[in-house]
């Protein structure tokens, strides 16, 4: 299983939200190039960016970091925020960005999913972010009446790559994730579904390798490895292998500081 450290941009900077919640912002870095090089540095094997300019606009704010990100590493990165339409998708996609993230085009104009995923087999994934089981969208400033299960299945078959599961509530909070809901999900679905918000610990990450067999292909951890609650450099030799041996030497031994 992935473990995928996310870098939030936003004014420029490196950030987390509370609970997608634009004014409870917090910065963790002002060169994100660097800390992109950082998590690469510790590990990682894939990095999860989201332009929360462009989620919030609804147009493409923050290209330029993106590429520079993209060109800097040598593993892949996934982009997100403010992707609405075949141009974004076309200019992402020649920065070097690995895949793209569509969200609230996935409830507007699901047609437009559909021929994205027939144009660029394996580079689109669909990001659903839920609030109590239902659809947020526009950066999750507003919720629709579309269930988050329904519209997963519906882009399974338009062919997207995976899905990106977000429960808004627990994003930012580290409280864990919500295991239930990805389960559920996941078991719906015949494509890899990849667990976002909520990760607090190891303990938590460890818990997802039981969602594995379901479906569950990554887990992205963003607050928690900012707070140092979550060594990512730890994180991904015990989960990235699947390893269950030494996991209460690691947890009992580091702090993860």
């Amino acid at each position: 299983m992935e473990v995928i450290p996310a870098i939030d941009l936003l004014g420029g900077n490196c950030v987390r939200l509370y609970q997608g919640d634009y004014e409870q912002a917090q910065i963790f870095g002002e060169d994100p190039v660097s800390m992109a090089k950082h998590w690469a540095d510790q590990g990682a094997t894939r990095l999860h960016l989201v332009d929360l300019d462009g989620a919030k606009d609804g147009v493409p704010v923050n290209h330029d970091v993106i590429g520079a990100i993209a060109q800097a590493l040598s593993i892949p990165v996934q982009v997100g925020g403010g992707i609405r339409d075949r141009n974004t998708v076309m200019q992402l996609l020649e920065r070097g960005v690995d895949r793209v993230i569509l969200g609230t085009v996935a409830v507007e104009n699901p047609g437009l999913v559909e021929a994205l995923c027939r144009e660029f087999p394996q580079k689109i994934v669909v990001g659903i972010d839920a609030r109590e089981g239902l659809v947020a969208t526009r950066g999750w400033l507003e919720t629709s009446e579309v269930s988050a299960i329904e519209l997963a299945q519906q882009m399974a078959d338009y062919g997207a790559a995976a899905i990106i599961y977000t429960d808004i509530q627990r994003d930012g909070t580290l409280e864990g994730p919500n295991k239930p809901a990805l389960r559920e999900m996941a078991t719906a679905l015949s494509i890899p579904v990849i667990a976002s918000g909520g990760v607090s610990s190891l303990t938590d990450l460890l818990s997802l390798l039981a969602l594995e067999p379901m479906g569950i292909q990554g887990a992205i951890v963003g607050r928690a490895i900012y707070t140092g609650d979550v060594n990512l450099k730890e994180a991904v030799a015990a989960v990235g292998n699947g390893r269950l041996q030494d996991v209460t030497t690691d947890i009992s031994s580091s702090q993860f500081a």
